[in-house]
């Protein structure tokens, strides 16, 4: 399987989806257009991705300044991918980042938190 990248734009976040590492990243702000133009192939990515994972562990890591609804309904579809294969076993660990500064950055984070069973580890980001 290959590995997906895309670099941070304007409105568009960096992903980095590493198979080879077990490794996703979404990092910045997301606010396309149309949000499920950019996230239809990491969703198609990550569901592959799953379905080939066995017992690597898999590391997710977001740190999202800023959603917008659209993007948080894509982003959504994402984590329920990832939440659906660690229900079957899948061993899925998710960090989320987030600015202190940002108190809605953090209630972002809580509110995915809340409605996920995923381990969901909650940190302060650290300066770039």
């Amino acid at each position: 399987m290959e590995q997906l990248s895309r670099e941070a734009e304007k409105s568009t976040p960096k992903v980095i989806c590493d198979p080879k590492d077990n490794y996703i990243l979404i990092k910045g702000e997301s606010y396309p257009e149309n949000s499920f133009e950019f996230y239809e192939p990491i969703m198609d990515w990550v569901e592959e991705y799953m379905d080939q994972v066995n017992n690597e562990n898999v590391e997710v890591e977001l740190s999202l300044s800023y959603l917008n609804t659209s993007s948080t309904k894509s982003l959504m579809c994402i984590l329920d991918i990832l939440e659906e294969a660690y229900q079957e076993g899948k061993d899925i660990k998710v960090d989320w980042y987030y600015d202190e500064e940002n108190e809605l950055s953090y209630e972002m984070a809580q509110d995915f938190m809340d409605y996920l069973e995923i381990p969901f580890n909650l940190q302060v980001k650290e300066e770039d």
